[in-house]
Parts: structure tokens; C-alpha cells; sequence
């Protein structure tokens, strides 16, 4: 059975990755293609003679009118942070399950008024299903690593680093609503809760973080408001561990280490390596591309089994962005510890 959907935004990621993840997905169907101009949503269904466009600045070929379609039954939401809550409202509204982008929302206050009018007002009546498109939880050698470290005991402690350099002119820096943020963090907040819920994923439930102290910074003046984030996140086992976060330094690569009682665990993107009992295992996955087009299918499965994937409950989102909000609030106030409350 094939579910009917339609993607809803036409920026880069949902050209490079969404729309070939529900290609490719055989549970799936795409309907729609929706944009703010008619231009934009063409240019992202190219070579699609077999999906309507719609945008606002077509006659009755809006948003609300897509959703009027009674042959969709979902969307997936890929719009810039500010106007995603919004869209999702809409849809939810219009009896559509929703499988939005990263993050959540733009601070934990509008997070959480989402979270509660979706509980109160269609979860509790039974209407459709709400989820968050987390990639970094679907990436194979972090779904390993994971699986790994729950097999070493307690978690000890452990570290995140992710360096990179944003240059001006890049693809991503480009972006209008990117290059002139006007939401905390700027690409600590659009990138940073990837890192986060790579993070979170790797530690387990046991090693939930409780407290975190940072420091941050501007290195790079075309990365307003901050581009680096260093913290120490206290962990409720009463374990810490650090989180390094720079979108503005000549460091490059990433790097998720953690310790526990009878081993350890470290993954880079497509490796993962464990050592345990004097001996060092290392696993490979080459072909795990980004993790979208896993997320979409488990997604998918979800539609078809009339529930949603406890991965990308908009309460684990929240999660995510409640740790880097509280990193980011701590650096304003020169490194004083927030504690987290979800």
C-alpha cells in the first residue's frame, strides 16, 4: 500500500535529499510539489512530469488548496525555521501526518507551545501523526555505535567535536534566511541539533544529559550571532563529557568518542570503532549516505502501520533542541550551568 504525499518546500535539502528519498521509497507516492513561488516549485520537480505544482503565487493552486487533496494523506515539510510551526499547524489541521525538518522550532518556548497543541488538540482526538525529520538517528555507523555502547555498561564519559569552516559563497551560506539569521544561534541552531541528536543517540537513555556549562563565539564575522559552541554536559549517572562545535575554524572532520565500564566506542562518519577485552574492532559503512532516505522509510512504515517512529516524536526533538538551546544560554552568560528540564 502506497501513501500519497507531498513535499512541501524546495530548498537544498529537500532537492539533494528529500525528494530522492520518496522516490525511492516504494511506500510512498508523491502527489505534490509546493513552494512560495511557481518558479522555485519547478525547479525542483524537473524531469517529474507526474507531481502537480503548487504555490502562492498561483490562483487556487495554494497551500491550502493542496491540502484539500483528499488522495494526500502527508507532507513532508522542509521550510525555512521560522515558518515551519505554521505550515505544520495547517497540515496537522487538515487531517495530514507531518514529517517536518529539523529543528523543531526556533527556541524552546515556541517548541513547547507546538508540543502541546498538537497533544491537545489532535493526538488526544486521534487525528494524525506528527514527526520530526532527525537524519543523524537513522545514520548507520551511529545506529552501530549506539547499539555498541549499550553492550559496554556505564558510560564513563565522552566527547564531541565537529569542525568545520562555512565560507561565504557556499551553497548553504547563501541562503537567504541562513546568511541574515534571525533565531539564536545561527548555524549552531540549524546544524548543532544534528550533533546533538547524534550525540544523545550514541549515550542512551541511561546517560540522559542533566546540566551543561559553554562558552561560545563569533570567529567568523559573516556567522552572526555565534559560529562556535565548547561545552561540559553533565550526565544523570554522574558522568560529563565535552561538546565542540565550530562552523567558523580551520579544525575539520567530526569525531563522537564515548567511554564506558568495558570498552569504548568511536565513530566518524562511515567508521566505527570499538575496543573491548584488549581487542579493537572496526566496522565500515561506506554506502550510509546521510540517513534520509532511512528516516523517510521508517517514516513510511509508520504511515502504513497507523503509528508513529518513537525516533522522530517531536518530544525527542524538543530534547535536542533544549540541550543546545541551554549550551547557548549558558555561553551569553560566560559559562554559568543550565539545567535542563525534558
Amino acid at each position: 500500500m502506497s501513501t500519497g504525499v507531498a513535499l512541501i518546500g524546495s530548498g537544498i535539502f529537500a532537492k539533494e535529499e528529500h525528494l530522492p528519498a520518496i522516490r525511492s521509497t516504494p511506500l510512498l507516492t508523491l502527489k505534490a510539489v509546493y513552494s512560495r513561488s511557481l518558479a522555485s516549485a519547478k525547479g525542483l520537480s524537473e524531469g517529474l512530469s507526474d507531481v502537480e505544482l503548487y504555490s502562492e503565487d498561483q490562483e487556487g493552486r495554494t497551500f491550502d488548496k493542496l491540502l484539500e487533496r483528499t488522495d494526500i494523506a502527508a507532507v513532508v515539510i522542509a521550510l525555512p525555521i521560522l515558518v515551519q510551526p505554521e505550515f505544520i499547524k495547517k497540515a496537522l489541521s487538515a487531517g495530514k501526518h507531518v514529517l517536518a525538518e529539523k529543528p523543531i522550532a526556533k527556541d524552546v518556548a515556541t517548541a513547547v507551545e507546538l508540543v502541546n497543541w498538537y497533544n491537545s488538540n489532535i493526538k488526544k482526538t486521534g487525528g494524525p501523526t506528527f514527526s520530526i525529520a532527525e537524519n543523524f538517528r537513522y545514520i548507520d555507523s551511529y545506529v552501530y555505535g549506539a547499539s555498541q555502547v549499550a553492550q559496554l555498561g556505564r558510560v564513563l564519559g565522552f566527547r564531541t567535536r565537529v569542525s568545520a569552516f562555512v565560507k561565504a559563497g557556499t551553497k548553504y551560506f547563501e541562503t537567504a534566511w541562513r546568511k541574515k539569521p534571525e533565531y539564536q544561534g545561527g548555524f549552531l541552531l540549524d546544524g548543532g541539533v544534528h550533533f546533538i541528536a547524534a550525540t544523545r543517540l550514541l549515550l542512551g537513555d541511561a546517560a540522559k544529559p542533566v546540566k551543561i556549562a559553554a562558552f561560545s563565539t563569533q570567529l567568523q564575522e559573516h556567522l552572526p550571532p555565534v559560529d562556535t559552541l565548547q561545552a561540559t554536559i553533565l550526565l544523570k549517572n554522574g558522568s560529563s563529557g565535552t561538546f565542540d562545535v565550530s562552523f567558523g575554524t580551520t579544525f575539520t572532520g567530526s569525531e563522537y568518542a564515548v567511554a564506558a565500564e568495558k570498552g569504548t566506542v568511536t565513530v566518524t562518519r562511515g567508521k566505527v570503532v570499538v575496543k573491548k577485552d584488549g581487542q579493537e574492532e572496526v566496522q565500515e559503512f561506506p554506502d550510509e549516505g546521510n540517513g534520509v532516505k532511512q528516516e523517510v522509510k521508517a517514516w513510511a512504515e509508520g504511515l502504513v502501520k497507523g503509528e508513529a517512529n518513537s525516533e522522530q516524536s517531536p518530544e525527542e526533538a524538543l530534547k535536542d533542541l533544549e540541550l543546545l538551546e541551554a549550551g547557548l544560554r549558558s555561553g551569553e552568560n560566560k559559562g554559568a550551568a543550565v539545567e535542563l528540564k525534558f
